[in-house]
């Protein structure tokens, strides 16, 4: 077990103490969680507390992007498959869901799978039993699944883009994580917090740093639609950029939107933006290449954490890519 703090999920406002007790409370409930919120709120930290919270904290804690995986390979993705089952299948994959066992299973951006891939998970939540593709022997697991989305399940239900007895399974207990612009002065602990992790990671480089008032000042003022990922890259970049002890500044909404330049700083920073972005595609599509479309496999090839290469893969869309590529190539 660990305390809530080590999760990383900080602040001390009304609003974030409340889901900080609900989430205390759950943990205690082996039940399906369905976390709701925007972009940025912490959902990923907030399942990852109710896990560490609870009796299966020395277990694996998995996490899935939904939105990386490929409609062809969702089910090979969480339920395996056996060797032989579909080209290029030249081993047996146990699967995400086996390697959570006893443990939890993280589906992020659940409102992403294609009708095919909800009724294959709501096939697993009814019963907890599974076959792996190309496979007989059917398999049971347990498992605690915790499922997120930042868009609105309800709605997508009466548009008929999302299962309703599918919700009706992942939303047993429903935790939403408050938007910062929600939670009055958390932003400057936040900010705060972020400050001196910065200090810790490059003390060596540099001397430590401090904010002045104005520019804490200029924080509250924003209304941080990107949430608290948005105020912790905000921190970083102004922490890196500053050349002395003091970081002060305007309002972040006048640097997270500059206005457009037509100097050569501009078009410098333009061309170096795509430059990174177009090197970042490619080696990530090399390695889903390599990896004939297993994001697990090219993540461990590419050295790099699941969840965060899965995002990449969501981020340039390859996922769909890589299985149309595959389909037309069996």
């Amino acid at each position: 077990m660990v305390d809530i703090a080590e999760s990383n999920l900080l602040g001390s406002s009304p609003q974030f103490a409340h889901v900080i007790a609900q989430i205390r409370r759950i943990a205690k409930f082996d039940v399906t969680v369905l976390i709701g919120g925007e972009t940025g709120t912490g959902k990923e930290l907030g399942a990852r507390a109710v896990h560490y919270l609870s009796a299966r904290a020395s277990r694996p804690f998995i996490a899935v992007n939904c939105g990386a995986l490929a409609d062809s390979l969702v089910e090979s993705e969480l339920f395996g498959h056996e060797r032989g089952a579909f080209t290029d299948a030249r081993q047996a994959s146990p699967g995400l869901v086996s390697e959570a066992e006893g443990g939890t299973l993280f589906l992020d951006e659940i409102d992403t799978l294609s009708p095919k891939a909800q009724a294959s998970l709501l096939r697993f939540l009814q019963d907890g039993t599974y076959r792996r593709v190309g496979g007989t022997q059917t398999r049971s697991t347990d498992v605690r699944l915790i499922a997120a989305s930042n868009g609105n399940l309800d709605e997508l239900v009466k548009s008929r883009q999302f299962r309703r007895d599918l919700l009706y399974r992942l939303k047993v207990m429903p935790l939403v994580m408050p938007p910062l612009r929600e939670r009055g002065g958390d932003v400057l602990e936040l900010a705060e917090a972020f400050l001196t992790r910065l200090n810790r990671q490059y003390g060596a480089q540099t001397s430590r740093k401090h904010f002045d008032p104005s520019f804490l000042s200029s924080l509250q003022r924003y209304s941080w639609p990107g949430n608290v990922r948005e105020l912790e890259h905000f921190v970083q970049r102004e922490y890196l950029m500053c050349e002395g002890q003091l970081i002060k500044g305007g309002p972040p909404q006048d640097l997270a939107e500059p206005p457009a330049k037509t100097g050569d700083d501009a078009v410098f920073k333009q061309a170096k933006a795509r430059a990174i972005a177009d090197f970042e595609r490619s080696y990530v599509a090399s390695a889903m290449a390599r990896a004939r479309g297993n994001i697990t496999q090219a993540a461990r090839m590419a050295g790099q954490d699941r969840s965060a290469f899965s995002k990449l893969v969501s981020k340039y869309r390859l996922a769909s890519v890589i299985g149309q590529e595959q389909d037309s190539g069996e």
